[in-house]
């Protein structure tokens, strides 16, 4: 059985996460979608349970996608489910030198595991986790950058759904 692993913090999940979701399903028996639970990172903005449900309510629809999330080293984990492939996204040219050293470390960690890079589409490289919750903490339109569910959820957090 072919398992990729597409980890993240999807913090929130936006239209490009799903763009590589959807993209990479297709190459693997089981597409395991991992929210990371990152304590160096700034706080999120939702829990990992909540993004956890998010990615299930989002990705419902497709049967060899499993939302999980994990602790620790990302090829720990992909060993641990007995994946074959880490996949990762890239925007532009930024994300691409350190999505190298990542991919080098891991080859170095787990060098039976590869790492498979997909290029978003051109509608979604300017999205970005961050600049969704700069949009969505001023009430502006998501329409383009995330799912309906995502946009209600974003503007609860904000106090915009009331």
């Amino acid at each position: 059985m072919r398992i990729g692993i597409y980890p993240g913090s999807f913090d929130p999940v936006t239209n490009g996460h799903l763009d590589i979701i959807e993209r990479s399903a297709g190459f693997f028996d089981r597409l395991i979608v991992a929210v990371a639970r990152n304590p160096q990172k700034i706080k999120p903005l939702f829990t990992v349970d909540e993004r956890v449900q998010i990615l299930e309510s989002v990705l419902e629809k497709y049967p060899n996608i499993i939302v999980d999330s994990y602790d620790g080293l990302t090829v720990n984990y992909a060993l641990k489910q007995g994946a074959n492939a880490i996949v990762r996204g890239l925007r532009a040219i930024t994300d691409f030198e350190s999505e190298f050293v990542f991919a080098l470390t891991n080859k170095k960690l787990a060098p039976q595991l590869e790492t498979v890079y997909l290029m978003t589409r051109a509608e979604y490289s300017f999205i970005s986790s961050s600049t969704v919750k700069e949009v969505a903490s001023y009430d502006g339109c998501l329409s383009a950058m995330v799912p309906d569910l995502v946009a209600v959820k974003l503007k609860e957090k904000f106090g915009y759904g009331k």
